[in-house]
């Protein structure tokens, strides 16, 4: 959430934000309500809460109970407005940074860079669902029977290709400071409430396990912030992890032609950057996890492109974030395979999340990205790496770790 503080102080600049992140800046002026009407109730509680503690001093018996059943009456209206006030205030975006490009959605987001060169084929190219099911090594329809549309098996190379993703990123990110981890796929409705991933609506992605206070996650961004709610961290160099989980996502409604296969699935496995660093570091840290997801796919030899998103493309929760693009031959287009994401204090505000600095005590701004999603990334490989012959060739990073230097039938 936002600082409330900072809200009362520039409201306007709150409806501007609020508005460049196409959302209803009135959203500004019901929380200003709200909060007015909490002070008020809360400034009656604090004077019959001292009332209260100097009838006891006096030993006033009937006034303090006189006083106790109008707290009674009173705490409960003080803490409905509190929670009313909360729910509305979680609307409030996180501001986007000052050079964030201001724009309406995803065809205002800026191209930072274009790196690698796109395959020339011989033939016509397949898409990966047409040259796994041809490999046999994904099989959609038996994931429908058993779980429903948008599950699949993995079968064989699709499995050691999964294996062989994961070996590899943990390798590299471990050079780079990152700490192992593997994340519960389940979590508390504080954790995915409080970074961002809301069940209701229509974005909602969580499923809910209904009769307990648990959801599935969406990603490791959940109780990777949750890891150290309520806690004050020493800072003096950023915490860094590199968390694997599997993912769970609604991914409800028709999402079009581009949807078909491993793009857009209800389950995966995902390697995820987390991080949470001082205010002053949170931009260098920002830049370090794209370069990680550029040097990740430059490795894998996956041309792709740098998108900065636009105001109206962040989302509520992120100050700044950048996607990576791969190319993908089946679709002759981009399609997206990481993002990383710079939410500076939105989600610590939330969870609690503080961090201590000499005299100084302040929320820690917490980051994310994704190294590898094992969904996406295969997509990228079996079509960019397709021959003729229906076989695919293994980037050469990726052979150590399977064995072999190609998918065959």
């Amino acid at each position: 959430m936002i600082d409330i503080n900072a809200l009362r102080d520039n409201p306007d600049f709150f409806k501007k934000i609020t508005a460049d992140k196409q959302m209803d800046p009135a959203l500004v002026d019901a929380v200003l309500e709200m909060d007015s009407k909490w002070r008020d109730i809360l400034s009656k509680v604090e004077s019959l809460r001292a009332e209260k503690n100097k009838a006891a001093k006096e030993r006033n018996i009937e006034k303090g109970k006189e006083i106790k059943d109008k707290l009674k009456q009173a705490e409960p209206l003080l803490s409905e407005a509190e929670e009313a006030m909360n729910t509305v205030i979680n609307k409030i975006p996180n501001p986007a940074f000052e050079d964030v490009p201001v724009g309406r959605g995803e065809g205002d987001n800026k191209e930072l860079r274009i790196v690698g060169e796109k395959p020339q084929f011989s033939f016509e190219p397949k898409d990966h669902l047409e040259i796994a099911q041809r490999l046999g090594i994904i099989d959609f329809d038996a994931g429908a029977k058993v779980s429903g549309s948008q599950f699949y098996y993995l079968k064989g190379d699709a499995v050691l290709l999964e294996l062989a993703l994961l070996n590899y990123g943990f390798e590299l990110l471990i050079q780079k400071g990152y700490q192992p981890i593997a994340t519960p796929d389940l979590a508390r409705s504080r954790y995915y409430l409080g970074t961002g991933y809301n069940p209701k609506g229509d974005e909602a992605q969580i499923y809910e396990i209904e009769g307990q206070d648990l959801g599935l996650i969406a990603t490791a961004e959940v109780t990777m912030a949750g890891l150290h709610a309520d806690e004050v961290l020493q800072l003096a160099e950023p915490i860094r992890y590199a968390a694997v989980s599997h993912c769970f996502r609604q991914e409800a409604g028709a999402y079009g032609k581009y949807s078909k296969g491993l793009y857009r699935v209800h389950q995966f496995t995902k390697l995820e950057m987390f991080a949470y660093t001082r205010p002053e570091e949170s931009e260098k840290l920002h830049q370090e996890m794209l370069a990680i997801e550029e040097e990740i796919y430059q490795g894998l030899g996956i041309p792709y492109r740098v998108l900065e998103m636009c105001t109206g493309d962040l989302g509520a929760i992120a100050a700044k974030k950048y996607d990576l693009e791969a190319w993908m031959p089946g679709r002759n287009d981009w399609g997206e395979v990481t993002s990383t994401s710079n939410t500076t204090d939105y989600q610590s505000r939330n969870l609690n999340i503080k961090y201590q600095d000499k005299d100084n005590l302040g929320y820690a701004h917490l980051l994310n990205g994704t190294a590898m999603a094992m969904s996406r990334t295969p997509i990228a490989i079996l079509e960019n790496y397709q021959n003729e012959d229906g076989s695919v060739t293994i980037p050469e990073v990726l052979r150590k770790y399977m064995g072999k230097d190609k998918i065959e039938a």
